[in-house]
């Protein structure tokens, strides 16, 4: 790093703290930047210093929307009845692509994950089962779509304790469904295409 300039530099270490960006990737990035245009480079840069002055969460699903509610909590065509539960914004963006799903979401922003102190505490599952409990439409049926990994299972097998026991206090019944069919173990979601996720979604079985 010593012979290249300091702007140079700070760049390729920002990229390489980006997940997914080793060193070498990092390094073509930040030289492929010096070859585009100064215009689209800065409007490059105001895209990146306003990515968080103009988003928000959702204060009902806690997606990443503009405005509050987001577009799909504020669409009462969509049916309340139904929340599909996922680990990133990126995995509504992925179900939608479906079509199939006509429900409303729930984003906990990660998952239980013991080995790096992630709890349940430290994402958005006390949200989800105040939003179920507080609910005007009684909520039928929670979908878990986290992911089919050791982290993922762990996050929804706590989530199913959790709404069974909040179902018992109101005397209630909520039935939690698991995605099925079409996604392997030790995928994400986020890169299952359109067909996979359908039938997974057609192929929930209960708890």
């Amino acid at each position: 790093m010593a012979l290249l300039p300091k702007s140079l530099s700070r760049v390729i270490e920002s990229f390489e703290r980006l997940p997914g960006v080793g060193p070498k990737s990092a390094q073509r990035l930040a030289f492929y930047l010096l070859h585009v245009p100064q215009e689209d480079l800065d409007q490059f840069a105001s895209s990146l210093e306003n990515l968080k002055r103009n988003t928000v969460l959702c204060s009902i699903c806690k997606n990443v929307t503009e405005r509050d509610p987001c577009v799909v909590c504020g669409n009462p065509n969509r049916d309340t009845r139904t929340v599909c539960v996922v680990e990133q914004p990126t995995d509504v963006l992925s179900i939608e692509k479906t079509g199939k799903f006509h429900g409303v979401y729930h984003v906990l922003h990660g998952s239980i994950d013991p080995l790096n102190n992630i709890g349940p505490d430290e994402i958005y599952i006390a949200d989800l089962l105040k939003r179920i409990k507080d609910a005007h439409y009684p909520v039928e049926e929670v979908i878990v779509a986290t992911n089919p990994n050791m982290e993922g299972e762990a996050t929804a097998m706590y989530i199913q304790k959790q709404i069974d026991r909040l179902a018992e206090q109101n005397g209630s019944v909520i039935k939690v469904t698991r995605l099925a069919h079409g996604l392997p173990v030790g995928a994400d979601i986020e890169y299952a295409d359109e067909v996979t996720l359908s039938r997974a979604l057609e192929g929930r079985t209960a708890y």
